[in-house]
């Protein structure tokens, strides 16, 4: 067909004279695939997964925005044995605490409405007299800003007495964090060491804190049942050297009648790590 656009050639259009007029079915098929995946790779940055999301505080009443991640657009990737997850094109861990920018109560997305006019009362006297901050709660956050809003929701929690599972949850998520930016191509190796250095700190006291709201509440803790709990914190144990608790806890999962293959399988895997460790440990 390549002789109906002939003649172009003296418009100085040489190599239109050589196009189809008409693409096969699968050519075109192959085309479209190639350029939606040219531009889901090229022009796709953090701020595409975000939208400003509208809150209101259960403790001042402030209606405010924030940013959040849009549902279904972050891709996982995989998880880390202790069950943080990794997406591509955004880590959406940096936006799960919702801060209120009028009182400074924070809370993970989960816990964040889920506070009693007692406890309202606390923050308030405890956080809210003292908050004097302006933050920046639109676009894209850094690490730093992430951690630091974490930290707000961890006090959060512990000034309105919160639940053992939400300090805990709260300290994971925290953790993840600081891992997270160790793995940060923008951080710099001197700062690597305090950073991991905090990131145990966050997930000793996750693992205590999950091990006593495992004898005071009721399962599902955070979502997890029985057995996804034993096989976190048995990771959550053997990075904070904690190896035979970890491997007792790990045991009860690969001999459990209630455990799915797939978490048998996951156990497995994370019991190999503690004997690994264990041994490194015991040189």
């Amino acid at each position: 067909m390549s002789n109906l656009l002939s003649g172009l050639e003296a418009l100085g259009l040489g190599g239109v004279s050589d196009m189809e007029v008409y693409e096969d079915v699968e050519t075109k098929a192959k085309r479209e695939k190639k350029e939606n995946a040219e531009v889901e790779q090229h022009e796709k940055t953090e701020i595409d997964y975000l939208f400003e999301k509208t809150h209101t505080c259960p403790v001042c009443d402030e209606e405010f925005k924030s940013s959040a991640v849009r549902t279904g657009k972050a891709k996982l990737i995989g998880t880390d044995t202790d069950l943080r997850p990794r997406y591509q094109g955004i880590d959406p861990l940096k936006y799960d605490v919702i801060v209120c920018p009028r009182c400074g109560y924070a809370g993970v997305n989960r816990f964040f409405t889920t506070i009693t006019t007692p406890q309202a009362k606390l923050v308030m006297e405890q956080i809210s007299k003292k908050f004097n901050a302006v933050l920046k709660l639109d676009g894209v956050y850094s690490y730093d800003d992430a951690i630091l809003f974490h930290r707000l929701a961890l006090a959060s929690a512990v000034v309105k007495r919160g639940k053992l599972s939400e300090r805990a949850y709260t300290c994971l998520k925290t953790a993840w964090l600081l891992r997270a930016k160790q793995e940060d191509p923008v951080t710099e190796e001197k700062d690597k060491a305090a950073l991991h250095a905090q990131e145990l700190e966050f997930l000793s006291n996750a693992y205590d804190g999950f091990n006593e709201a495992m004898s005071k509440e009721n399962y599902p803790i955070c979502g997890m049942d029985e057995n996804t709990m034993f096989c976190m914190l048995a990771d959550i144990g053997r990075r904070v050297g904690h190896y035979d608790e970890a491997a007792r806890l790990i045991s009860r999962v690969i001999v459990s009648r209630n455990a799915s293959e797939r978490i048998k399988n996951k156990a497995r895997e994370i019991k190999e790590l503690i004997v690994e460790d264990m041994g490194k440990a015991n040189k």
